[in-house]
């Protein structure tokens, strides 16, 4: 798939399509990780794991 860089403010956008959100789980809001291979000259977008809260977890181990 090509996309283009896009002006937004001072910094610069790529559009993730809504089918690759699909397929990576990602909704508008989620954190990635972006890491960058300047050797190869590729960027990495990774989901990053969804923080569960700590309250929660102690809740529930209660009951285990």
């Amino acid at each position: 798939m090509t996309q283009k860089v896009l002006k937004v403010g001072d910094s610069a956008a790529v559009i993730i399509p809504k089918k690759s959100l699909k397929e990576l789980g990602l909704r508008l809001g989620d954190e990635v990780s972006v890491q960058i291979d300047k050797k190869q000259r590729k960027v990495l977008i990774e989901p990053l794991m969804k923080k569960v809260d700590s309250e929660l977890l102690d809740w529930t181990s209660v009951y285990s």
